[in-house]
């Protein structure tokens, strides 16, 4: 191309009009999803910096502006602002609000859309995680910030707000240091107090979130003659020396990865008056493995009883680490059994 800056006639003429906060809001918004979304950069602070704003003012800035898309004047006296409503009266004109409105409405409805529309994901087959949280509030965010532009573009240019950062940075300075009544200095305060207490708030929860029960999960499953594993129909008759297959299924829910041992006996038990005594046992299989924080492992175990019996218990034993000398059901870490009756064969 013939200049430099021919690239940027590609753009849509609109989207070349588009206000710099609201462009600002668009940016943001694509920067705070690449940082959540990008391996590499998820895991570091940049996540928790974009994601601030993206939770905390985006949302509520959209709206804002999508609400009032005409330039508001910065506070005055009181007289002035008798004067400024009595002549906004008489001319008919419609009064927006300043920046420092903006910013404060920004933060309260950021805070009231945001859990809206978590409670709004709860009751969706999508549920509240990660992935649809994100599109929930990216999409609101620009879809508020199309709704924005649209309405100031109806407007006069003298009309349009605009960011007058010089402006809003004397302006807040003055309502800071110099407010009209303690009244109104005692709501500045509360309002930063606020403002700081959910960044706060936001920015403990996202950096130090909190870990639900640590658990791990043991079950059986069979494999059906399409491949597709089910917690039904086990094998609970036998003869002697016939091998018939069980899945061994190890989730680890326990926030960190554990290595796991896992036992498989075939006992004789006599259960009398709510007692369970073990006569005898043999162990039938036996390993060890380690399974990652998460994830879930299935083992396909081979049961090959090795004597007759009625009602014989066919133990899984489930340790963390090493497991004990003597392995029962009552030290095991977590336990499942089936009940079987081995026959000799004809």
């Amino acid at each position: 191309m013939a200049g430099g800056s021919d690239w940027w006639l590609l753009v849509p003429g609109r989207l070349r009009r588009l206000p710099a906060d609201l462009t600002a809001v668009v940016l943001l918004t694509a920067i705070t999803l690449l940082a959540v979304i990008t391996p590499g950069i998820r895991e570091t602070p940049l996540r928790v910096v974009f994601g601030l704003p993206f939770v905390l003012f985006l949302p509520g800035y959209a709206l804002v502006a999508a609400l009032f898309p005409e330039a508001g004047d910065p506070p005055a006296s009181t007289d002035d602002k008798e004067a400024t409503a009595d002549e906004a009266a008489e001319t008919g004109e419609k009064e927006g609000i300043d920046g420092i409105e903006r910013v404060a409405l920004s933060f309260g409805l950021s805070i009231a859309v945001v859990p809206l529309l978590g409670l709004i994901l709860n009751f969706t087959p999508f549920g509240i995680r990660l992935a649809p949280i994100l599109v929930a509030i990216s999409g609101f965010t620009i879809a508020m910030t199309a709704i924005a532009a649209h309405r100031r573009w109806q407007l006069a240019p003298d009309d349009q707000f605009s960011v007058l950062y010089k402006d809003w940075l004397q302006t807040a300075r003055a309502e800071l240091t110099s407010p009209d009544s303690r009244f109104d200095g005692a709501l500045n305060v509360l309002m930063v107090i606020s403002i700081l207490l959910a960044v706060s708030s936001v920015a403990y929860a996202v950096t130090v979130p909190k870990q639900g029960e640590a658990f791990t999960e043991h079950y059986l499953l069979t494999e059906q003659e399409n491949g597709t594993l089910v917690a039904d129909d086990y094998p609970t008759k036998f003869e002697v020396d016939e091998t018939r297959p069980v899945i061994v299924g190890i989730g680890n829910h326990e926030h960190q990865d554990v290595e796991y041992s896992l036992v498989v006996e075939l006992q004789d038990v006599q259960v009398e008056n709510n007692s369970t005594t073990v006569l005898d046992e043999t162990e039938l299989e036996r390993f060890q493995t380690q399974v990652a924080a998460g994830d879930t492992h299935h083992r396909q175990i081979n049961i090959t009883p090795d004597r007759a019996g009625t009602r014989l218990r066919l133990a899984f034993l489930l340790y963390k680490d090493t497991p004990p000398a003597e392995t029962t059901v009552e030290n095991a870490y977590r336990e499942t059994h089936l009940w079987i009756n081995v026959s000799n064969p004809e």
